[in-house]
């Protein structure tokens, strides 16, 4: 909300000496955020000049320029030429000059020059050129802004361009602040001094007449709410759009961000501006009928003020006449009754709509306008009446018009609940000892009526009408600490429950994230949403079709799907940062996907009550229709591992490095991750690897992921120039398999004895399974085993392969002898030899 702080000292006493810095200061203590100065950046020698004769001339380039003589009085040195490109003005014309000197917004310095053959002692101005429009087709005329100022007089003053405006921020809750009032009377809390509301009017002169009663016929108001509970009308006659704004006028609406649209519309937002509630004003004579407030027809259409045809929605609330929609309640007015050069008699309505249904129709039409942003927050329902009258009056005297008894009052009574405020909850909650005195003086201040609770403990409270965020005991709280000072809150860590903490979980999940990154994988976070085909291919083994959440409103309407599988993800931000010149990329996630049973339907109409802690039957209700949500982690590599360099070729990020970062997940975790043989539709058949964890209770192998290189066709598809390895594992699942707490081993001080071993094999075998069957048979001395080479060729059958293993031994009470070591190795050959007929390589 930006501020002009000559209008602010209209309402409220602000201290001539006050700086826009103490303005800020007082408005930051009571909760609002300084964002900026704004200021017309004029300085200099800017003077009212008269014109006293021009001649025209005619350029070589086709343009013709006026050569003025320009009277700009004898303190400023007298008659000064200076060349002209407009042709708007006459002689004797009263025009605003800038002398040599002067800098105006941009910044745009004056200086003496030289142009079309003449030296140009200054610059005669236009509007947009002083800041007070977008008007640049002409120099701005004095008479034509009902301004008649002795030549020489300083031109800064009289027009309102020495003003400055504070620009704050306002949070949504506090509606009641995009308005003067609203601000003057937080500066008026914030330092003690007089408020005047520009609202305090006489009742009898608020009312409107009668013959223009607009009707409300809302069939299918939101949550119950009616549209439109008041809707004022007022009517002037004779009023003349051709009248200049004046420029005390134009200076402040530019200050506040607006720009001049002509004298009747200025005033509308004036008012606006002045008390936070948008008035609109329609061309009488161009009205059908009486005025109808009305919900919009599935498929009608309208065409508002910026002269776009809309299709409305049957939640929309619209103005209407005999010709249909005149008006997008609250949002936009209508094409067909706008004011223009023509009006003459102006119907001023000022309304209170529905925060809802203003809300969600200015959005849905992707409208955000002045008006929009205060109604959606809520303006003060007595108000109305109020902003009618203003605006007819300042039609009567600034647009020549005549305020007649005509109009018309569609209202509901007000009713504001009352609030309980137990004696000592404010103290309680805040942690400050405010005096009781304290507690009922600062809820005064703000308007609201204090009586003494009738339970004989506390106070009845009932916030003022422009206070709709004030609905319960910690609201009124927040509003004594917040004019009280914040300040005066003390500073005290609140001393933490026992047994809290992170659970075993997220501790897991956190010790694999960690462990990733300092494993020199980058984390990237990526949405969860996808497409349907990519979650059949990634989300399957087999790239069969399963069910898949959709969302009902898509950030993104070519992935309208919550993910099946982190892969896709990952895909796209490899795509970005290769388009991006990053090649080499090590890169994981880890994050939850969504995996709805079949023949389930997820997602529910019923949104519990805001204000009150949902029953444990809701919230049963509410987690039974979101779906399963595991968190995965998964990485992809994909460019170089290391980069070509003298005396090093450049290597490729291939499945090693994969399978290293399992080892990384597998520590981290605390399970032994085992890798096998598989195959998936989307990655490269036979350099596919199925990722178990043995479960400790029943013995048996879980599959918990999958590692392996990309199918050429997938990363084509992905735009990946390369290869590209890829691993995904079921995260949680794979902690729930480490059990809730995983032993170190104790070390050894015995040393080890090593043996190897080459079995000549069935090549359908998975090495993992003949490792695991060594393991088996040769029991607790064995440390490990390891894979270190798979031969295929000469002096192996075909059909076969033949597996050689390194082979640990260690005992913990003693040396093992190589007898004892043999021993042990052949047990776990014979195992081997029985399971898949393994023999020992000659």
């Amino acid at each position: 909300m930006r501020v002009p702080l000559s209008w602010l000292r209209e309402y409220v006493d602000v201290a001539p000496e006050a700086t826009p810095d103490d303005v800020f200061a007082a408005l930051v203590s009571v909760g609002f955020e300084e964002e900026e100065l704004i200021e017309f950046g004029i300085s200099g020698p800017v003077v009212v000049g008269r014109v006293l004769s021009f001649d025209e001339e005619p350029q070589s380039n086709g343009k013709t320029i006026r050569w003025c003589q320009v009277d700009v009085g004898e303190a400023n040195g007298g008659v000064r030429g200076i060349v002209c490109g407009a042709h708007n003005f006459a002689a004797d014309d009263k025009v605003v000059v800038t002398l040599p000197g002067a800098v105006l917004p941009g910044p745009f310095p004056i200086a003496a020059r030289k142009t079309y053959g003449h030296v140009s002692d200054g610059m005669i101005a236009s509007a947009r050129e002083l800041g007070l429009g977008d008007e640049h087709n002409g120099i701005l005329i004095l008479a034509e802004l009902g301004i008649d100022a002795p030549v020489g007089a300083d031109a800064i003053a009289l027009l309102g361009l020495d003003d400055v405006a504070v620009d704050i921020n306002v949070t949504p809750d506090r509606g009641y602040a995009f308005s003067l009032r609203g601000v003057a009377r937080e500066y008026s809390h914030a330092t003690g001094a007089a408020f005047r509301d520009p609202a305090e009017r006489d009742f009898a002169e608020l009312q409107p007449g009668t013959g223009f009663t607009a009707i409300v016929e809302d069939r299918a108001p939101i949550r119950g709410n009616t549209g439109a509970t008041e809707f004022v009308t007022r009517v002037v006659r004779g009023v003349d759009p051709s009248r200049p704004t004046p420029p005390w006028m134009i200076a402040r609406l530019s200050l506040a961000g607006m720009r001049s649209l002509g004298v009747l519309i200025d005033i509308t937002n004036y008012v606006m501006l002045e008390l936070g509630n948008p008035v609109h004003g329609y061309d009488l004579d161009k009205l059908d009928g009486t005025i109808v407030i009305r919900r919009a027809e599935q498929g009608e259409k309208m065409v508002t003020l910026d002269g776009q045809e809309r299709t409305l929605h049957p939640e929309d609330l619209l103005i209407t006449d005999g010709s249909g929609p005149i008006g997008l309640a609250g949002v936009m007015g209508g094409g067909t009754t706008e004011m223009s050069a023509s009006t003459r008699n102006v119907l001023v309505e000022a309304a209170t709509f529905d925060p809802t249904t203003i809300a969600r129709s200015a959005r849905r039409h992707k409208l955000p306008s002045e008006a929009s942003k205060r109604f959606e927050r809520g303006v003060d329902p007595l108000i109305p009446f109020v902003a009618a009258r203003r605006v007819a009056d300042l039609m009567v005297s600034l647009a020549g018009g005549s305020l007649t008894d005509e109009g018309g009052a569609l209202y509901a009574e007000v009713e504001i609940a009352g609030i309980d405020l137990p004696g000592g909850f404010v103290q309680g909650l805040i942690g400050v000892d405010y005096a009781d005195d304290e507690v009922t003086a600062a809820l005064q201040r703000i308007g609201a009526e204090v009586a003494d609770s009738e339970t004989g403990s506390g106070w009845f409270v009932i916030p003022p009408s422009w206070r709709p965020d004030l609905t319960d005991k910690w609201t009124l709280a927040e509003e004594v600490a917040r004019l009280h000072g914040f300040d005066r809150i003390p500073s005290v860590l609140p001393t933490p429950p026992s047994g809290r903490g992170l659970t075993a979980l997220q501790q897991g999940r956190r010790r694999v994230a960690n462990a990733l990154a300092a494993a020199g994988l980058v984390e990237t976070p990526a949405f969860p949403f996808t497409t349907q085909e990519q979650n059949d291919l990634h989300g399957s083994a087999s790239g069969e079709r399963l069910p898949g959440v959709r969302l009902a409103n898509a950030l993104d309407g070519q992935a309208p799907y919550l993910r099946r599988s982190l892969i896709p993800g990952l895909l796209q931000i490899a795509h970005r940062n290769i388009a991006r010149g990053l090649v080499d990329l090590a890169v994981f996630e880890t994050g939850a996907v969504f995996l709805p049973e079949p023949g389930v339907t997820y997602g529910t109409d019923e949104v519990p009550p805001l204000g009150e802690k949902p029953s444990d039957d809701t919230l049963a209700a509410l987690n039974a229709s979101i779906p399963p949500q595991a968190t995965h982690v998964a990485a992809l590599f994909t460019g170089h591992v290391t980069v070509r360099q003298p005396g090093r070729a450049a290597e490729e990020f291939g499945l090693s490095e994969a399978l290293d970062a399992v080892r990384v997940i597998a520590d981290a975790a605390g399970v032994r991750i085992d890798v096998a043989q598989g195959a998936r539709t989307a990655l490269h058949p036979g350099r596919t690897g199925v990722l178990t964890v043995a479960d400790a209770s029943t013995g048996s192998a879980v599959e918990i992921g999958y590692v392996g290189e990309l199918h050429p066709q997938v990363a084509a598809d992905a735009d990946l120039p390369g290869r590209a390895v890829v691993l995904e594992i079921d995260l949680d699942r794979a902690l729930a398999l480490a059990g809730e707490r995983v032993v170190a081993a104790s070390l050894s001080t015995y040393p080890a004895a090593t043996q190897d071993v080459s079995l000549v094999i069935d090549a359908g075998v998975p090495a993992a399974q003949v490792g695991a069957a060594l393991s088996e048979g040769a029991g607790e001395l064995l440390e490990s085993v390891r894979l270190v080479d798979d031969y295929r060729g000469e002096g192996v059958p075909a059909g076969s392969k033949s597996l050689s293993f390194a082979l640990r031994f260690r005992a913990d009470d003693r040396t093992l002898t190589a007898a004892e070591a043999t021993e042990a190795k052949l047990a776990g050959v014979a195992v081997a030899t029985e399971r898949f007929g393994a023999r020992i390589r000659d």
